[in-house]
């Protein structure tokens, strides 16, 4: 699908100024360190990652805004034929504190010819300042406290939940990378060969025409450029393939940007993929998970989980509240405020089963062994995985190099295959045999090379680091 113009001008910029200097010729290198760098920065799954923080801080500032403290005004007023009924003002300035305590400043300002004798003040209005707090349920544990500390909680989770997403997407960024290396070099293995086999083509129909050899070889020179180009068409379609895949995680300024075909891997990655994903110098025996984002994620949720029960654990208690508040006609007056002056009040409640609080506590607790289960069976997952990864690193190290071996030595046999042949000792259908084994073994190096990045990338992903330097 061709390009708009503005997506078009956005690729054309990317490469010319991200890999003009590692420009090889007439095409342009992505090297893996620069592709991963911009898929960090500019894929959407990445920049969703960074709502999940932003997420956490708003719910911390909603949860803080259970402490802010109030003002309220409650003004009431009936007028009827001339009558005053009567004039109520009630204001009332709250402070929420920690333990369930809320201060209060209160004033009230009465008037009119129908008010209760309860109802009565003084002609400038009463002042109160005072204290309410819940002493049993509310006091060690209540909405508000639990609230704030499971949103600090969360704040925290979600810093873990974001390097868990970045990693993912960083990881599957790698593989296409890695399935896009492959491709091209299994491409260039059979524009190689298909070459070779053409300027052999070339030779023996001159000798045949010459009469030096018989016409039938041409015919078989023919099929084996037949096939090379068979093969080299093949490889062409994945290498197209692969590169769409690579473009997939390919974004600037919310933009999608397609590879261009002069644009090609950096075929020297293997000796940065260790510092691009961070994973060099890791060994086995250093490997720790006590900052494992994942494992960290789970914590955070343990916590605000063991905060849920403690509430629900309190609201076994019987809800006591008390109030008391010092009355003062001249609140300018600090000793005017004293304890002969004062409205208090007590307040009891208590459900006589607790069926319903008795419920959500055992939920709770159900929740919060839910989540420990997880959490230790996540640990274990994660501990043999990381394991079993470096132990499949280690044999792929002597898988490449046993393959390193296996190519060296089947190009050996056809160089001395095609001496022969030149010395009129051997037949073109044993070069063609050799060479056929020659290419099998060239792709299968590089399907083994993939493999070895793959596990390094299943490492980095084991691991769930999100790199710092890109």
């Amino acid at each position: 699908m061709p390009l708009s113009s503005r997506t078009t001008h956005f690729c054309w910029i990317f490469f010319l100024v991200a890999f003009a200097s590692q420009a090889q010729q007439d095409s342009l290198v992505l090297g893996f360190k620069e592709y991963l760098g911009y898929v960090k920065k500019y894929h959407p799954i990445a920049k969703q990652a960074q709502l999940t923080i932003a997420t956490g801080q708003a719910n911390l500032m909603k949860a803080r805004g259970g402490f802010d403290p109030k003002v309220e005004v409650d003004y009431d007023r009936k007028q009827f034929k001339d009558t005053e009924y009567w004039d109520r003002l009630n204001t009332t300035f709250k402070i929420p504190t920690w333990f369930g305590i809320e201060l209060k400043g209160n004033y009230q300002q009465n008037a009119g010819e129908y008010l209760s004798a309860s109802e009565t003040l003084p002609k400038d209005g009463l002042y109160s300042a005072g204290i309410s707090m819940s002493l049993l349920d509310g006091f060690w544990a209540n909405e508000r406290m639990a609230t704030l500390r499971k949103a600090k909680f969360f704040s925290e989770q979600s810093k873990a939940d974001q390097d868990i997403l970045v990693n993912e997407v960083l990881y599957k960024a790698s593989i296409a990378y890695f399935d896009w290396m492959k491709a091209y070099r299994d491409a260039e293995v059979f524009k190689d060969f298909l070459d070779n086999a053409d300027i052999r083509f070339q030779g023996i129909r001159k000798s045949a025409l010459a009469g030096d050899i018989a016409m039938i070889d041409t015919v078989e020179a023919k099929i084996a450029v037949s096939n090379r180009e068979l093969g080299y068409e093949q490889a062409k379609v994945e290498l197209m393939k692969k590169s769409l895949e690579v473009s997939n995680f390919l974004w600037i300024e919310d933009v999608p940007v397609e590879l261009r075909e002069d644009v090609t891997p950096d075929l020297n990655t293997e000796s940065e993929i260790d510092v691009t994903l961070e994973i060099l110098g890791k060994p086995l025996d250093s490997f720790s998970l006590e900052n494992h984002p994942k494992l960290r994620s789970l914590e955070y949720k343990i916590d605000g989980l063991t905060v849920d029960k403690r509430l629900k654990a309190n609201k076994l208690l019987p809800k006591l509240d008390v109030e008391y508040n010092f009355l003062s006609e001249t609140p300018d007056q600090i000793n005017s405020f004293v304890t002969e002056n004062y409205k208090g009040g007590v307040s009891f409640q208590l459900p006589l089963f607790l069926r319903k609080e008795r419920g959500d506590l055992k939920l709770a607790k159900f929740k919060l062994m839910d989540a420990e289960f997880e959490r230790d069976n996540a640990q274990v997952e994660i501990q043999n995985k990381v394991i079993a990864i470096y132990r499949e690193l280690d044999s792929f190290i002597t898988q490449n190099q046993l393959i390193a071996d296996i190519v060296q030595d089947y190009s050996t046999l056809l160089d001395a295959e095609e001496r022969k042949f030149s010395f009129g000792e051997s037949s073109l259908f044993l070069v063609n045999s050799r060479e056929s084994k020659l290419i099998d073994a060239y792709l299968k190096r590089n399907e083994m090379q993939n493999k070895f990045f793959h596990t390094k990338a299943k490492l980095f992903k084991s691991l769930a680091i999100n790199p710092e330097n890109l």
